[in-house]
């Protein structure tokens, strides 16, 4: 007789589960709000239609796009794709600044080291790695049980795809997804980033925003643009206000279903440990870029993300603060823990999981600081060096037994990514590498064991220094020179960051297995255990935590009530020269000089971006926003301050809490009127 899990099997015990608000959760595919959709909004998509959105929803790193024409054609946002468009730019030729347009295929640039993917199958596989799992006796030997398991299945993948076995429910499902890459991708076209971040960070996360921020990437096969027969037709008048719409996209991380004990780590030492490290790392770059208009272009990128972080976890941080907030995660742990507690046998299965992982969180601070500062991550040559002395010892074993971004699945999107051609600026490398290594010395302390390995009684500017200016890593044929001589290569070497990141190598390596063992062991076998309790008391009817992979989210266009004031869920170019013009054009709400010459030309009726009640979070940028016939209407792009806490629970449309998207009508505005590009409009609409 075949086995299921318990809480398959606890039928009678399902309760009428926890309320879901209307538009809550990022879905995955697997498991579609079906009923939401229907009861609220008369919507029932068919396999076909939820078939195409997948395969259409392509992934970039860290983030979102779509496809939108039958060769190759990809949309996302400007700010997705401007590592792309950096790695493309030089002193001589700067895209970010000026902007770019291929008026032919032939003019499409190839990104160095570009790659997205899309999902093309996938399939439950939570029995076989509970089962292995569940072979162990500790929680450390389920944790290696398991990860071997996860191992066999992701090696097991079919020829041309790339397996990834995702955890969900805090490990109460595990499934193998199966991707497909692309790994010759060329920029198509770019508006100037001041069109495309209009406002800086002032207009970050708020509402009303005037923002470009597109970008048209495009996928090469063979060398010839992919055919993608699952793309998305793009909607030229985009969605009106009180209009259904979904965005599918990879959301990065969410919060919402951790312990009120892992929710005090974060709001305790967690948000403000990681508020230091952006901080200074951005910092770093700060300083830099005043050295000058070549040191700003190289800084601005990274300046710039790490203020989006911290704006964000700010917000974040906010929410976790608010003693109502927090009440109300107090009060649902509680609720289920009672609704557990009148099953006696239940109880005694899962219960103890909340003590334990309680406890791994109280030990965590203790180790925090040192998990946070002995990195060299701040300096992408360093990252090479430590990354190759890693591949060499983790390599040399077996496949199951290694750290998971090592195994064989992996490896070929590794060396890709290693031996990237990508520019890297040494001045800038040694300006933040020393910064950082001088905020470690002083937050962990001169004796401690990474500083001592990296130091010695050495100060940072020279250990640092001689490293950046003497290494040979800058040049991709030594990186290929170093993974292919294997450990003995390694050993020899005296390259000053290889042997920087040979000595700091056995620390890093300890403080990971200490927190593997002590923290994320605990955390899933006991996330999986509190998973099994929520499903045998409510079911299945809440979505996982977003985690850096495809979710689906919906609701509809409508403004908000703010304070005593009504805030549109449009707003069109005329918002955009006014706001310019109010400012008298000062910095940051310059108009781009395309935008500035095409003032007479642009129909200012037209909208530019708008809001809508999905419940997204970072990583759902580029996302494609579509209506029922599933037009793209619009690209995803950021949020208001109302919904920055939302990593750690929902907030209610009623309080205001938008996503904000570019609008299809003004992107196709912009190419028509703005930059002149007839025959990319013409391939989006099909024309």
């Amino acid at each position: 007789m075949k086995k299921f899990p318990i809480y398959i099997l606890i039928v009678s015990f399902l309760l009428s589960g926890i309320p879901v608000f209307a538009d809550d959760g990022m879905w995955t595919f697997d498991n579609p709000p079906l009923k939401q959709w229907k009861e609220r909004y008369n919507f029932e998509p068919s396999k076909e239609w939820l078939d195409k959105l997948r395969l259409a929803s392509v992934r970039f790193p860290g983030a979102s796009g779509v496809f939108v024409s039958p060769n190759g054609l990809i949309a996302t946002n400007h700010h997705v794709a401007s590592g792309f468009i950096e790695r493309l730019s030089s002193k001589e030729r700067d895209l970010l600044k000026n902007g770019y347009y291929a008026k032919t295929q032939a003019e499409e640039l190839k990104v160095p080291d570009g790659n997205v993917s899309i999902l093309e199958s996938y399939d439950n596989v939570t029995e076989r790695v509970h089962n292995a799992a569940n072979s162990g006796a500790t929680d450390a030997e389920k944790a290696a049980k398991r990860s071997a398991e996860i191992a066999a299945v992701e090696k097991d993948c079919p020829t041309g795809l790339r397996c990834e076995v995702v955890s969900l429910y805090s490990g109460g499902e595990y499934w193998n997804y199966r991707f497909k890459r692309y790994t010759d991708v060329r920029l198509v076209m770019a508006p100037e980033e001041q069109a495309a971040f209009f406002g800086g960070d002032y207009d970050n996360f708020v509402y009303p925003r005037h923002d470009l921020d597109f970008t048209f990437v495009r996928v090469y096969e063979n060398d010839k643009p992919a055919s993608t027969p699952n793309y998305l037709k793009w909607s030229a008048t985009g969605a009106p206000e009180g209009e259904f719409i979904i965005a599918s996209g990879y959301p990065g991380s969410t919060a919402r279903l951790l312990t009120v004990a892992q929710l005090a780590y974060q709001r305790d030492v967690g948000n403000p440990l990681q508020e230091k490290v952006w901080k200074t790392r951005r910092k770093a770059l700060e300083d830099y870029s005043k050295r000058g208009a070549e040191q700003l272009r190289q800084a601005n990128s990274g300046m710039r993300s790490l203020a989006n972080s911290l704006k964000r976890l700010d917000g974040q941080q906010t929410g976790l603060l608010n003693p109502r907030n927090f009440a109300k995660k107090e009060a649902e742990e509680k609720e289920l823990r009672e609704k557990l507690a009148a099953r006696p046998d239940l109880n005694k299965l899962y219960a103890p999981a909340w003590e334990a992982i309680a406890k791994a969180n109280a030990e965590l601070p203790s180790k925090a600081n040192q998990l946070a500062f002995s990195s060299l991550a701040s300096s992408r040559l360093a990252t090479i060096a430590q990354q190759i002395v890693t591949y060499h010892i983790e390599t040399a074993k077996p496949d199951a037994q290694r750290y998971a971004e090592y195994r064989d699945a992996r490896l070929e999107a590794f060396k890709t990514s290693l031996l990237s051609p990508a520019p890297i600026y040494t001045e800038m490398e040694e300006a933040a590498l020393t910064h950082w290594m001088n905020e470690a010395r002083k937050t962990l302390g001169a004796s401690d064991p990474f500083i001592k390995a990296a130091l010695g009684d050495a100060e940072p500017a020279e250990v640092v220094g001689r490293a950046i200016r003497e290494t040979k890593l800058k040049d991709p044929a030594a990186r290929k020179a170093l993974l292919e001589g294997g450990a003995a290569a390694i050993a020899a070497s005296t390259d000053p960051m290889v042997t920087l990141a040979r000595r700091v190598e056995p620390i890093i390596r300890e403080l990971r297995s200490w927190n593997e063992k002590n923290i994320l062991a605990v955390e899933t076998s006991n996330g999986t255990k509190i998973a099994q309790a929520r499903f045998a008391v409510y079911g299945k009817n809440m979505p996982p935590d977003a985690n850096g992979h495809l979710r689906l989210c919906y609701g509809v266009v409508k403004g908000y009530d703010e304070d005593t004031t009504l805030v549109p869920y449009k707003t069109t170019y005329f918002g955009l020269y006014d706001r310019a013009y109010s400012f008298a054009e000062s910095t940051p709400f310059e108009l781009a000089p395309s935008l500035k010459a095409a003032r007479n030309k642009i129909n200012l009726e037209t909208p530019l971006n708008f809001v809508y009640t999905a419940d997204t979070i970072g990583g759902n940028s580029g996302s494609p926003v579509v209506n029922r016939k599933g037009e793209v209407v619009g690209l995803n792009f950021d949020s208001n301050n109302q919904k920055l806490s939302n990593r750690y629970w929902y907030i209610d449309e009623a309080e205001g809490s938008r996503a904000v998207g570019v609008h299809s009508a003004g992107i196709i505005e912009a190419l028509s009127k703005v930059y002149n590009a007839g025959p990319l409009v013409k391939e989006l609409l099909g024309n």
